[in-house]
């Protein structure tokens, strides 16, 4: 009788990938959608930017949302989704008020410290167990975000550059906490839910300040609005199916291929230069993301304590 048993090994591994095959294809559009964001928030300012992006995005996603006649979401899902709402709203601000004063591959080095922290509130949370894969990919990771941050580092900073690295290290914290509600919202609710809720609840608190500071948008800004309400979307729909079929530990340690793109869009549209030490930093990135994909059998234990 021929042994079935790495046939189905193989399989299993095979299924493992498409979460994770999700996860960056949804990076690559958040990576988009910063790129046309920073240009929005540059024209018009962080909170007309998030404004009339979130609405555009709700426009959109309502029609796919209603169209599938949903049944009420329950009262647990309800909860994650005024919670992670809560999260964005804030975050989502300080990011692109920062990522204005900032170039776009040093804000996202700067966004780096939040798989880290995630990765440690997904075992206090979540009860999910450190790999010690997990673990050793972080440091990778992150070893790699301090060469590439480290080179292009100046030490020339103007004020505004200076509160915008706090506006984003700030926007980082409230990421961790973002990535690791992002995993219970997944089991919760589909990726349109989840999609239509986050974009109702920002985009109905943002409307709240509408009166003193919303402001019409230029016809040259239309696109890019058109283009970050779509990128959004998607970007949303497919971390969420990822995050739905696999464990937060394995896939946080992803959102350093973000710096990837960084590094590409900030050449391209922004002229920021690829250097040496961004080829490097990538290196550690990817070698990172792929050992994060790795099964362990032994695992690092943390102690955790209740208060």
């Amino acid at each position: 009788m021929p042994d079935l048993e790495p046939a189905s090994r193989n399989t299993d591994e095979n299924l493992s990938l498409l979460p994770v095959g999700s996860v960056l294809f949804g990076l690559l559009a958040f990576a988009s959608m910063d790129v046309v964001m920073k240009t929005l928030a540059i024209n018009m300012g962080a909170y007309n930017a998030i404004l009339w992006r979130v609405l555009a995005s709700l426009a959109i996603v309502s029609v796919i949302f209603f169209a599938r006649r949903p049944k009420m979401p329950g009262r647990a899902a309800r909860k994650v989704h005024l919670q992670r709402g809560i999260i964005v709203i804030f975050m989502s601000y300080l990011f692109f008020w920062g990522l204005a004063r900032v170039p776009l591959a040093e804000a996202i080095a700067l966004s780096f410290i939040a798989p880290i922290i995630a990765l440690y509130l997904a075992a206090v949370f979540l009860g999910e167990t450190i790999h010690r894969y997990a673990i050793y990919a972080s440091v990778l990771g992150f070893s790699g975000v301090l060469v590439i941050a480290g080179g292009r580092a100046t030490g020339d900073y103007d004020e505004a550059a200076l509160l915008g690295i706090g506006a984003i290290l700030l926007s980082a914290v409230l990421y961790a906490g973002n990535l690791v509600i992002q995993r219970q919202q997944a089991l919760l609710a589909g990726p349109i839910e989840i999609s239509f809720s986050q974009n109702l609840i920002v985009g109905s608190a943002f409307l709240l300040l509408a009166p003193f500071f919303a402001v019409m948008p230029d016809t040259a800004d239309l696109p890019y609005i058109g283009a970050g309400a779509i990128l959004s979307i998607i970007a949303a729909v497919f971390i969420a199916w990822g995050y739905r079929r696999a464990e937060a530990k394995n896939l946080i340690n992803l959102e350093y291929s973000a710096f990837i793109w960084a590094a590409i869009f900030g050449w391209l549209f922004f002229r920021e230069p690829i250097t040496l030490a961004t080829v490097a930093g990538t290196v550690l990135i990817v070698a990172g993301c792929v050992l994060a994909t790795r099964r362990d059998r032994k695992v690092a234990h943390i102690e955790t304590t209740a208060v």
